[in-house]
């Protein structure tokens, strides 16, 4: 039997693959991780509950088609009804089926940068063209250029990762009222921030608003995503998104958390946004500029931002190092939790800033 070569079993593949990555963000294990944004509380009670006493056939039998449980309760939550709601594999799910499907191989896909570093792969791996737009020095959309690139889809991270930086429902209007294509809000971090999108979805008929169930959930490793939409427009991103990416506990858990634990959840997210900008107030206190953040995590531009992030994890704690962000230079994006968690952090942000840049 002929065995295949390499370049052979290439040539098969899809050519937009060619250059596309596997997502790799190089974190070994360490004592604390402020690397990803997700919810150090814990996990709801109620869906705690659901976890300790589900039942053999959760596991053994298919769960619903589409989360018709879930988006119930998210409709009632929200106010919004449930075709208005789609489902997901985690909000990258979502995004990506939502790019299949309103484009077409060669259309285009706009995004103000930085953002979200997986908007310009899900774009790839659909065959589109993406284009980033330089945010302005003030970390505000630049409309005009947004609109100039004539893509079908734009994309806005609100707020924004990994700035933190919030774009006001007016901006998101302005784009909506000029944009013929469809406007992609992506909210991942919207209840740290106390303002949405999600109105504008009753304005406009071409406004996705994508959410996610691993911030202010805690619920992460469920891998629980949604978006809400004029209806005609949700029905198209569930034929992308397809049957079953929602597994059977995570919509149990997931719909217990809406429906008996949002008080648990409001009082997590009300001790984020205090510790957030206590966080930010101690960085302060050491001569630092945090940018203005209305999320749950803390951007904060330092010098060798990436040598500092290894000298941090050397010192078992790990917070994601950015280089070179448009007008800000190197910079590293603190997780907020627990104060006790985020003084060990501190401690060993300063032994490695002292390390790396001698200060």
């Amino acid at each position: 039997m002929r065995t295949t070569t390499r370049d052979e079993r290439l040539a098969v593949a899809r050519a937009a693959y060619a250059d596309v990555p596997l997502y790799d963000p190089k974190r070994s294990p360490v004592a604390l991780d402020l690397t990803d944004n997700t919810n150090l509380w814990g996990v709801p009670p109620a869906a705690e509950q659901v976890l300790r006493t589900v039942t053999s056939p959760v596991i053994t039998r298919y769960p619903s088609l589409y989360a018709g449980d879930l988006k119930q309760a998210l409709g009632e939550w929200l106010g919004v009804t449930t075709d208005m709601l789609v489902t997901g594999c985690g909000s990258d799910d979502v995004l990506d089926s939502a790019m299949r499907a309103f484009c077409d191989p060669g259309d285009g896909v706009a995004a103000s940068v930085p953002t979200f570093a997986m908007v310009p792969i899900f774009a790839r791996m659909n065959d589109l063209v993406y284009t980033g737009i330089t945010e302005k020095e003030d970390h505000t959309l630049d409309v005009p250029a947004l609109l100039a690139t004539g893509a079908k889809v734009i994309y806005v991270c609100t707020p924004n990762n990994p700035t933190g930086c919030v774009t006001p429902l007016a901006t998101l209007r302005e784009v909506a009222s000029q944009h013929d294509g469809v406007l992609i809000v992506d909210e991942a971090y919207a209840e740290f921030a106390g303002v949405s999108a999600v109105a504008l979805v009753h304005e406009f008929p071409r406004v996705l608003v994508v959410r996610t169930m691993s911030k202010a959930f805690g619920l992460a490793g469920l891998r629980i995503g949604y978006a809400i939409g004029h209806p005609a427009l949700v029905a198209e991103v569930e034929k992308s998104r397809g049957p079953y990416k929602v597994t059977a506990l995570g919509e149990q858990m997931a719909t217990a958390a809406v429906r008996e634990s949002m008080d648990w959840v409001q009082e997590h997210v009300a001790l984020a946004v205090s510790l957030r900008e206590q966080l930010a107030d101690a960085l302060r206190a050491r001569g630092f500029a945090p940018l203005p953040s209305g999320a749950n995590f803390v951007c904060v531009p330092v010098p060798n931002a990436v040598a500092v992030g290894q000298a941090m994890r050397a010192r078992g704690v790990a917070v994601r190092p950015f280089p070179d962000l448009p007008h800000i230079g190197d910079a590293l994006r603190f997780s907020v939790g627990p104060w006790t968690l985020l003084e060990t952090c501190l401690a060993a942000f300063d032994a490695a800033h002292a390390e790396v840049n001698g200060a």
